[in-house]
């Protein structure tokens, strides 16, 4: 089988129908799709149920709420495709999308491809511009796009096909129980990656800004507050694993990781979760936070941080209206 498709699945009967109908009507035939019911409390296990009697390729695994990582993660150990891709319930993919991905299939641990964003006012944005690589270096790519600017961001996981067995003896799975886990799987497996290609084809439909879903911002100061420990949380797991590495050009990932531990003190960010400045920087593993700090306005938020975060939200405020200032020139 070519292609294994793993939809996580938590209440989204809304937008299921959309996502499963998206896949089964593919031209192409050579694959499965492997539905994880993640604890859904709404009608989405009847909707999967449907489907399931309806269509043979689909499978449908139930299992007690375990986030979008744990429900992945079962999905890649169900797999029996030779790829991999992921498919998030409230999204889509576009038609004949199977047949370009096995078109353009060389054997790459890595399938790189294009997506788009929809609003739920109907704003269809306009997708990135199209890139065409190949036989890259998992690293090489990494280092080369990483920091581009794009309205899709490199980071996201469903932006690739992966080979089964290429995640599997890698042990390529997310973390459980954190935000912000392609932020910390998308580096190590483009790191891992012996050959990658990159095509420009958008395949992909992201939906944006639904009430409810994990990857929009959730109001409620502890929600938020989540996600920027676990934004540091990221941060020192790549610092852990990277900076003893030798032979690869670290730059790229050092400047992912130095933005992951200052963003929590930015004048933007602190509002979400309170003055809570002091459980945070406890959080920071500060001899990583001093190798990943390059560049000499990372040393001085270092310096500043460690004087105190009054300091250095004073410092970044002054910079944002300097900034502000030369842009009305």
């Amino acid at each position: 089988m070519f292609i294994s498709i793993i939809i996580p699945v938590y209440n989204v009967e809304q937008y299921l129908r959309e996502c499963l109908d998206s896949v089964v009507s593919q031209s192409f035939d050579d694959y499965e799709v492997v539905c994880i019911n993640d604890g859904s409390s709404d009608g989405s296990l009847a909707i999967l149920e449907e489907y399931k009697n309806r269509y043979s390729k689909i499978q449908v695994i139930s299992q007690q709420n375990k986030g979008l990582s744990g429900a992945r993660n079962v999905g890649i150990k169900a797999a029996k495709g030779d790829y991999v891709f992921f498919l998030d319930s409230d999204d889509w993919v576009e038609p004949n999308t199977l047949q370009i991905l096995f078109e353009n299939n060389s054997g790459q641990d890595l399938l790189c491809f294009n997506g788009r964003s929809y609003y739920e006012n109907g704003f269809k944005e306009e997708p990135d511009k199209g890139i065409t690589e190949d036989k890259l270096k998992g690293w090489d790519y990494y280092c080369k796009y990483a920091l581009v600017s794009r309205k899709f961001h490199f980071v996201c996981t469903v932006l690739r096909m992966y080979r089964n067995e290429f995640l599997i003896q890698n042990n390529l799975f997310f973390e459980e129980g954190i935000y912000h886990e392609d932020n910390l799987f998308t580096p190590i497996a483009c790191y891992k990656a012996e050959f990658v290609k990159v095509i420009p084809d958008c395949l992909y439909i992201y939906r944006r800004m639904r009430e409810g879903s994990i990857t929009e911002p959730t109001n409620g100061q502890k929600a938020n507050y989540k996600r920027i420990i676990d934004t540091v949380y990221v941060s020192n797991k790549l610092s852990y694993y990277f900076i003893p590495k030798i032979g690869i050009d670290k730059l790229t990932l050092y400047r992912e990781i130095a933005g992951g531990y200052f963003k929590p003190f930015t004048p933007g960010i602190i509002s979400q979760y309170g003055n809570r400045d002091a459980d945070i920087i406890k959080l920071i593993n500060w001899t990583s936070f001093k190798s990943v700090s390059l560049y000499p306005r990372h040393k001085i938020f270092y310096r500043l941080l460690k004087i105190h975060p009054i300091a250095f939200r004073l410092y970044f405020s002054i910079e944002e209206i300097v900034k502000s200032l030369k842009r009305r020139k």
